[in-house]
């Protein structure tokens, strides 16, 4: 596909889930399933290997595979994707960009090197150097909350001044200060959580990276529609769906110490819409299959739009 501009990268974007087999295998077969759901279900864009895909925790040979994989059915389909080159490695992560350039990716997503806090003037220098190899395909900055460096504002601001052709970035979000000024940076998306994309988007956020996504994408998709037509409805929804996050969602984080990787791979198991299994690649703990199924039930309750697809009514 061509590569997409700033503008163009917006809405509900989700994520290939990693299944994980008993033997610490790829599932490939279960993999290319999870796909044709996904183009099916109407998202705005697909991408791969960020942290439910497990980047940090597969051969080059398995990040060759599953790019070709999702570049292969996006491009048959005429769907947006992009490709996840992260890698706490900065030399790795510019050797798979150059791979994965033929697979003409709408976008390419980095995290900043993760060994050491990079300064101001070496995250230039890493951007600068990542565009650099992109040739042309825009890159998307992945910068969670866990980062070693997470860039404020003035540090976006100055990435684009800079003339680094950064076209998007994937944030935790912030308060109204923050969207003030990043609202203030032309010419870049913003990306923030999907559990709260309708309030991200009233501060002028562009879409999610979406752990709703993970839940069930068809509902994910339609509540996003309803962020352009019905913004009241939209935030009536996401309060619920903030309640179902503080009860039973953050706990497990907080409290039980799992990995967001493994909580969106049970957001996934218990709707069953991606034939997920729970498993996390060694050497991470995975959500219980009795945690899930307490899950299920709290999420069925709160939250049934996402058990019955069918009917949207938000």
């Amino acid at each position: 596909m061509e590569p997409l501009k700033a503008n163009e990268i917006y809405g509900t974007w989700a994520t290939l889930l990693l299944p994980i087999g008993e033997d610490e295998s790829i599932r490939y077969d279960a993999l290319q399933e999870q796909l044709k759901t996904l183009i099916a279900s109407g998202v705005n864009g697909i991408y791969s290997n960020g942290t439910a895909g497990e980047f940090y925790n597969q051969t080059e040979a398995e990040f060759d595979g599953i790019s070709g994989m999702l570049a292969e059915a996006c491009n048959r389909a005429g769907m947006p994707f992009q490709i996840g080159c992260n890698c706490t490695n900065p030399k790795q992560t510019l050797e798979r960009i150059k791979r994965i350039r033929p697979l003409k990716p709408g976008a390419i997503q980095v995290i900043l090197p993760d060994w050491s806090p990079l300064s101001q003037d070496e995250v230039l220098h890493f951007l600068d150097g990542v565009c650099n190899a992109a040739a042309g395909i825009g890159v998307v900055l992945y910068n969670p909350p866990h980062a070693k460096r997470v860039l404020a504002p003035d540090a976006y601001a100055a990435i684009i001044n800079k003339g680094i052709p950064l076209v998007g970035c994937k944030t935790a979000g912030g308060d109204e200060g923050w969207y003030a000024q990043m609202r203030a940076i032309p010419g870049l998306s913003l990306f923030v959580p999907g559990h709260r994309l309708a309030s991200g988007m009233q501060s002028g956020a562009h879409g999610a990276y979406s752990n709703l996504a993970c839940l069930h994408p068809v509902t994910a998709q339609h509540w996003y529609k309803d962020m352009r037509t019905n913004m009241e409805k939209a935030l009536q929804f996401e309060e619920r769906i903030g309640m179902f996050f503080k009860q039973y969602i953050f706990p497990l984080i907080i409290e039980q110490h799992y990995q967001g990787q493994a909580i969106d791979k049970m957001l996934a198991w218990i709707t069953g819409w991606g034939n997920v299994p729970l498993r996390l690649r060694w050497p991470y703990r995975s959500v219980t299959e009795e945690e899930a199924l307490r899950v299920r039930e709290h999420c069925r309750n709160l939250l049934p739009e996402f058990f019955e697809t069918g009917v949207w009514s938000g």
